[in-house]
Order: C-alpha cells, then sequence, then structure tokens
C-alpha cells in the first residue's frame, strides 16, 4: 500500500468561458480503467450536444496507466495538456473529461493547450485536493495516574486521541502515521517508564485538504 497519495476531495465539476466556448471540466475518483470509461460515457450521455469531450485519466500507485484522448481537437492540443496538469499538481487515480461548447471563434494551438490545462487544474483546485497518508491503529492501556502526561503528549502532537475508555484501567486508541509509529511508540514508552504494552490494529487513510502551493 502507498504510504501518502494526493487526489481530489470528491468528483467534482467546474466551468470556464473562454472566447465563447465552454470549457466544463467534470473530475472523478476511480481505480480501475472500466470506471474511466464509464465515467467518460456518462459525460458524454450528459452533454450529448457538446462539440468535444476531452479526457486525461491516471491510475495506480506508480501511474502505471496513463491515457489522454483528444476527441477531434487537434492533435497535442488536449488530451496531452490534461494529462499533464493532472502530473504537474501530482494526483493520482483520477480522471478528467473536459468538454466544449464551441462559442465560434478558434483559438488557436497555443490558446487550445492553454484552455484545456488551464480548465483541469482550475477544476482540481476549485473541487479541492487531498493528501491521504497511511495510519495504523494503536491501542494502548494506562493507570489513571499516567492519564495526564499522555494526554499532555498527544496535545501537543499532531494527532488526536480517537477514543479513550475509563475503567479498571484507561484504554486508550489512537491512528497514528505509519512513518511516526515507532517513533510514538518510543516516546511513549520514555514517558510512562516502560509501564505500557501496545496493539497495533488495521490500517486507514486519513485524507487533509490541502492548499495550490502544498
Amino acid at each position: 500500500m502507498l504510504n501518502n497519495y494526493r487526489t481530489i476531495q470528491k468528483n467534482g465539476v467546474h466551468e470556464l468561458e473562454i472566447k465563447k466556448s465552454r470549457f466544463i471540466t467534470n473530475m472523478a475518483r476511480i481505480q480501475t480503467e472500466s470506471e474511466a470509461k464509464a465515467f467518460l460515457d456518462q459525460i458524454k450521455k450528459e452533454h450529448y450536444k457538446a462539440t468535444h469531450h476531452c479526457s486525461a485519466y491516471m491510475i495506480g500507485p506508480k501511474d502505471d496507466i496513463q491515457r489522454a484522448n483528444d476527441d477531434g481537437e487537434p492533435s497535442g492540443t488536449a488530451g496531452l495538456p490534461m494529462l499533464e496538469s493532472l502530473k504537474l499538481m501530482k494526483l493520482q487515480n483520477v480522471i478528467a473529461v473536459t468538454t466544449r461548447y464551441f462559442g465560434g471563434i478558434k483559438l488557436g494551438t497555443g490558446g487550445l493547450i492553454r484552455a484545456y490545462s488551464n480548465s483541469v487544474s482550475e477544476a482540481a483546485h476549485a473541487i479541492g485536493i487531498v493528501r491521504g497518508t497511511l495510519q495504523r491503529l494503536l491501542q494502548f492501556h494506562l493507570a489513571y495516574h499516567q492519564v495526564d502526561f499522555v494526554l499532555n503528549y498527544f496535545k501537543d502532537s499532531q494527532y488526536d486521541l480517537e477514543d479513550t475508555q475509563y475503567g479498571a484501567d484507561v484504554a486508550v486508541s489512537t491512528y497514528i502515521d505509519t512513518g511516526d509509529l515507532e517513533k510514538v511508540k518510543a516516546d511513549l514508552i520514555e514517558l510512562l517508564s516502560g509501564q505500557v504494552a501496545f496493539t497495533v490494529g488495521p490500517e486507514r487513510y486519513r485524507e487533509v485538504l490541502v492548499t495550490a502551493e502544498s
């Protein structure tokens, strides 16, 4: 599994108007080529009167599958600029479909490249970009006199306690980035003078919205 990835926050749509042409970019999170093709077919049906439906997508942990399609625009002016835009933003497992309604004014090669590239980048930022980080569940038990030490430790960290249950002792659960897991365990062992035992549970991804500059 990937330790980190970047993708769009959710499926969404964004529209630009350039010299009377409408550029409507729909984006979706995908895992397979069949999902990508189904999404493209869906957009084509929704905008069946449009002039072009240009597309680009990347799939796989190492962007193993990369596709771009100009759909009738001059070769290299639509699909590839869209794909390059996805690459520049380092987005994974995502498809962009830019539907164009021609407004009667030709944009030229350079104008088309800029239009399709900007349509994708502006759509992604309008929808929102997230960074996903792989985490592991960390569980441990505390004596009551240890609780304040642990609460203060996590207050000063980037992590929150997911669950705290009070009984004969105090059962604590939290999710930690896999890259930080051993350090956090070592910190807690030192903080609690070795009087702690851990159970490491399932993995999950935590997604955080990032800025355009991140």
